[in-house]
């Protein structure tokens, strides 16, 4: 018997890959025998390289500078002509200390850095994860980077983001994401100011301009930068890790499948990695329980098609202590046992 754990990041409590390991040591607690596969989620932030790296990917380490411009080593995937790369392993904010957080000065140009590498390896798709950025400069340290570079028109770019927030304004990058980042209100303020000012010159250049496209925001703004200058596409991050890592064929064969997050509701119907998982699962007919941290709309979530929706914590649990990393791997293990155990797999 097949079962595959694809749950996503409990935010602030468990990676992934904790997840799904503690998922799989609940479904062997009930059923020893079966073959229970871990598949990584991320949504374009940390992480991302490993979600999506297939056998036989080249593994590409290189110098670059991070948010402030110092050399730190980055690593992306090259798969055939095709350069997968994660944006936080250049200008992720867990690069920097809490103190060393401020995107009135954080570049993303080692981004440029890495693109450029890919680019001298005759890569001419790059798959971009968007997240997880101290930056939040619309992407003018990765142009900085590449400048005087001749891009090739041919050149495909795809961005990995399940943001939809526009380049600035109320609901922009600096008014959204930099906080979290490091900024101040008078920070917010300036970088919003600059988002606009960035935006306006390259559209009177160009004779467009894509700052107010969902996904705009992304990692700082970057998301307008690839979109914008690379006329990138941009997907639903879950989407293109399915497509990227083989997720249909790792279920192929497959009896259920668990999925999850930290927090369940309406929105997760709207996109979110447990719905792309549960889509996937369904062409397919397999059956696919959703576990979370906290649930609401639970019916709603039922009626989509999760064969069940299993909070992982009592109500009477305080919040301080269900995101205790130990506590959330002992209760995942409790509620994926208590869920095969009533699936009655060992009587098929």
């Amino acid at each position: 018997m097949k079962i595959v754990a694809a749950i996503d990041s409990l935010k602030g409590c468990l990676t992934s890959a904790e997840a799904n390991r503690a998922a799989r040591c609940g479904v062997l607690e009930v059923l020893p025998e079966a073959e229970v596969v871990e598949f990584t989620v991320s949504d374009g932030g940390e992480g991302w390289l490993s979600a999506v790296r297939r056998k036989g990917d080249e593994d590409v380490a290189i110098t670059v500078d991070d948010p402030l411009r110092r050399p730190v080593c980055a690593r992306y995937l090259v798969r055939g002509h095709t350069a997968i790369i994660e944006v936080a392993e250049a200008c992720g904010l867990s690069i920097l200390s809490t103190s060393e957080r401020n995107p009135l000065v954080a570049s993303s140009f080692g981004v440029g850095q890495i693109i450029t590498d890919a680019l001298s390896r005759g890569c001419t798709n790059l798959i971009i994860g968007l997240g997880g950025s101290a930056t939040s400069d619309a992407g003018r340290g990765m142009m900085e980077a590449l400048k005087g570079q001749q891009v090739p028109a041919d050149i495909s770019v795809t961005i990995a983001t399940d943001v939809d927030n526009p380049l600035y304004g109320p609901h922009g990058a600096a008014a959204v994401f930099a906080p979290q980042k490091g900024a101040t209100d008078e920070m917010i303020e300036e970088l919003d100011r600059q988002a606009r000012l960035f935006a306006r010159k390259a559209a009177q250049q160009s004779g467009f301009d894509r700052s107010w496209e969902p996904g705009a925001g992304a990692a700082g703004g970057l998301g307008y930068a690839f979109m914008q200058f690379f006329n990138a596409t941009r997907r639903p991050g879950i989407d293109l890790l399915i497509d990227s890592a083989g997720f249909d064929s790792i279920i192929a064969d497959a009896e259920i499948i668990i999925t999850g997050e930290g927090h369940a509701d309406r929105q997760t119907l709207m996109g979110k990695a447990p719905m792309g998982i549960l889509r996937r699962a369904q062409s397919r007919h397999i059956p696919t329980i959703l576990i979370a941290g906290r649930i609401d709309g639970r019916q709603a979530l039922l009626e989509a098609g999760f064969a069940d929706a299993i909070c992982i914590n009592k109500k009477s649990l305080p919040i301080g202590e269900a995101i205790k990393r130990d506590i959330a791997i002992k209760n995942i293990k409790t509620a994926v046992s208590a869920a095969i155990s009533s699936l009655n797999f060992r009587n098929k």
